[in-house]
């Protein structure tokens, strides 16, 4: 099984900060997720003017459905100078929504600290518990 360090390190290692049009950086978060079934995505953020863009984590989880999975076992995002980065609040709910298993995934939150999706959402609209 991996371990958050090296989850941490693959998020890492798509981090390539470059600017876009209107002068917005993209590609300054990356994010790693490996699934239930041991398989690993990766992603980065995508920033726009008019906030079409999308976070790391969405796009870690896009091409792990495009792969044809849904479930997320553990799931990093990490800034351009390594500072771990918490999922924001659309993230946590799009996590929950691709499955609801995923109210148990693994969120790193710190280098050395991960917690359940559910205890970031722990009065969620749709709590089933």
């Amino acid at each position: 099984m991996i371990t958050n360090k090296e989850l941490i390190e693959k998020a890492k290692s798509v981090i390539n900060p470059q600017k876009v049009a209107g002068n917005k950086l993209t590609s300054d978060v990356g994010s790693a997720l490996i699934t239930d079934k041991g398989s690993i995505y990766l992603g980065v953020c995508i920033d726009t003017q008019e906030g079409s863009g999308f976070c790391a984590e969405h796009n870690a989880i896009a091409a792990m459905v495009t792969g044809g999975e849904y479930k997320i076992k553990k799931i990093v995002a990490v800034w351009k100078d390594g500072t771990i980065i918490p999922p924001c609040g659309k993230c946590r709910e799009f996590m929950w929504q691709i499955d609801k298993d995923n109210w148990n995934t693994e969120v790193i939150i710190k280098k050395d600290k991960a917690v359940k999706l559910k205890e970031l959402l722990p009065y969620h609209w749709h709590n089933e518990e």
